[in-house]
């Protein structure tokens, strides 16, 4: 009896396949129905949501074509990894995606028939026998082996991520920095060359300009205001390794024209790398615009609750397996209980994300009009002399809208200090909107030239948007403006 327990234990989850039956075809009174139920809902619709995205649809939905029409769920079938993958890439919308990707739809690294992914604890894994190990080091058999390499519930949430970013691999780190430096270390060579735009997030920009140096690595800071030229004439110069830019970038909210620019990289050898945490997976994907590597922080967005560090590159087979090299050197590995947290809010990222633009477009273009506010930064706004890439390339705005109030410091401190629900806070992405003074925040202590190279001015206010009812939020940044 304990041999045939033993044996039962040692022996590995087999999958079941799951086939879904063929639906029958509506007939012609059931779909003129169906045409009839979904115009009546596009009117209730339009009630509810009066404030359009800039695209003139609602917040976050994916314009067509850029997101082909696919086949419905019900038309899939899960039979193994590669008709699994198959199947996720053809099958779905975000917001499906988001929360079958990995599992239902996907390799289903942690096997099992439980609906919620589970946390697989432990560090070490077991083989069979020797032919097992073999298997497995030949790469006949899928497995793990040690928790720095690889854990079955991070591999669900790297699948998920990858078939938001419609890529072939990500690497999910322990931090968005992590995955920046591991990112930079593993693509760009001694002897190389880095481009990167002015604005870009501070800490990159500050481990591209002290750390790669002294590794031989050059950099050249540009910036894109105006048109290209800065970027071409770099290029033009002399051989490039990589471009790195933020879209959109923090706190100023200016996109980068991403097509572009990897038309001129990719035509002098360069690759191009965008940080598009600001954005989310929902409304922008660097990859399908010509980039060649994806970053986030997962921290924000894709987590999306305040309570998880994390960071994910996306990109080919090839370069991810570059970068998870350094990566495993790095030990920038996240624990399964963080990797769970991130599965669990990143089934709702969709919903969180469509609210948070609408919620931005809506108060963005409020404050527009506002005698208290000197200018609103948002590229949803017409005015936005982003907003033109942005209608291109996104599918929303994001949750973040930057402004600049008609007061000084201690005014806008008052105004700060009054709002009611907004969080004096950093970060980004949550449930919670958050608010920050960067003159006063992430700024203080700086000299006067450090803030106008930056842009940061002592009235300028940088608001993250949550999920609360956009009434509440909007009566209570008026109530806070009264202040001053």
């Amino acid at each position: 009896m304990a041999k045939s327990s033993s044996l039962v234990m040692k022996a590995s989850v087999q999958r079941r396949r799951r086939v879904h039956r063929p639906r029958r075809s509506p007939t012609m009174p059931e779909r003129a129905a169906t045409a009839a139920l979904q115009s009546h809902e596009k009117i209730l619709l339009a009630g509810v949501y009066p404030a359009a995205d800039m695209f003139g649809s609602h917040a976050g939905c994916p314009p067509s074509p850029e997101y082909p029409v696919v086949p419905d769920l019900d038309d899939c079938v899960d039979d193994a990894p590669a008709a699994a993958a198959a199947a996720t890439g053809r099958c779905a919308s975000d917001e499906t995606l988001a929360v079958h990707a990995g599992e239902k739809l996907g390799s289903a690294a942690a096997e099992t028939d439980s609906i919620a992914t589970p946390i697989v604890s432990g560090t070490t894994h077991w083989f069979r026998d020797s032919a097992d190990l073999v298997a497995f080091r030949e790469g006949r058999r899928r497995s793990f082996e040690y928790g720095r390499y690889g854990n079955p519930t991070v591999k669900v949430l790297e699948e998920k991520i990858s078939a938001l970013e419609r890529a072939e691999a990500t690497l999910v780190t322990s931090s968005g920095m992590n995955a920046i430096v591991a990112t930079l270390l593993a693509l760009v060579p001694p002897g190389g060359h880095v481009v990167a735009t002015a604005d870009c997030y501070s800490e990159a920009r500050a481990f591209i300009r002290d750390k790669l140096s002294k590794m031989g690595i050059r950099s050249t800071f540009v910036d894109l205001d105006d048109d290209m030229e800065a970027l071409g004439s770099v290029l033009d110069e002399g051989e490039v390794t990589m471009f790195y830019a933020d879209s959109m970038t923090n706190p100023h909210l200016k996109v980068v024209d991403v097509p572009r620019v990897a038309e001129l990289c990719h035509r002098r050898g360069a690759l191009v790398c965008i940080d598009s945490t600001l954005a989310s997976p929902i409304n922008q994907k660097p990859l399908t615009l010509g980039a060649d590597v994806v970053l986030h922080s997962a921290t924000k967005y894709i987590a999306g609750h305040h309570d998880v560090i994390a960071g994910c590159v996306s990109g080919s087979e090839a370069l991810i397996s570059r970068i998870r090299a350094w990566h495993h050197d790095l030990g920038g590995a996240i624990s399964p209980n963080a990797a769970y947290m991130i599965i669990r809010g990143l089934k709702t990222m969709a919903l969180r994300v469509e609210a948070q633009n609408r919620t931005a477009l809506r108060m963005a273009r409020l404050l527009e009009k506002h005698p208290k506010i000197e200018r609103v930064y948002y590229p949803g706004l017409e005015s936005s002399p982003w907003h033109g890439v942005a209608r291109r390339q996104m599918a929303g705005a994001g949750g973040v809208v930057s402004l600049e109030v008609a007061s000084d410091m201690r005014g806008v401190m008052r105004f700060v200090d009054a709002l009611e629900l907004p969080l004096i806070a950093t970060s980004l992405g949550g449930c919670e909107s958050l608010v920050q003074q960067p003159a006063v925040m992430s700024y203080w202590g700086k000299s006067d030239e450090e803030k106008a190279k930056n842009g940061i001015k002592d009235n300028f206010v940088r608001f993250s948007f949550g999920i609360e009812k956009f009434e509440d939020l909007r009566d209570d940044i008026l109530q806070a403006l009264e202040k001053i």
